[in-house]
């Protein structure tokens, strides 16, 4: 986690569903990512976020070890289901996508 002009920003990395992230508390602005089989799929990352409620995520780094793509959309959906607090913004982080 770092703190840029007071606001909070948590950068996950490549990690799993930890704890420590789940126990994060005021968070402005957090980078998720969710790629299988290296980091979180998409229903641990969406269950992550809305127990630790940042007001804005970027999934980010969901292209998949097999090429494939993870379903931001999905993830988002999953978000906004439990929670109102979190804004979920989608980027095209792989331009080559499309």
């Amino acid at each position: 986690m770092i703190q840029i002009a007071g606001k909070h920003v948590y950068i996950s990395g490549d990690t799993e569903d930890i704890d420590e992230m789940r126990k994060l508390e005021n968070i402005d602005i957090a980078f998720v990512c969710m790629n299988l089989p290296y980091t979180m799929g998409i229903e641990q990352a969406a269950s992550a976020v809305t127990d630790f409620k940042p007001k804005v995520v970027y999934p980010y780094h969901y292209r998949n070890g097999d090429g494939t793509f993870s379903d931001v959309e999905q993830f988002k959906a999953m978000v906004n289901e439990k929670t109102t607090a979190t804004e979920v913004r989608l980027v095209n982080w792989y331009p080559e996508k499309g």
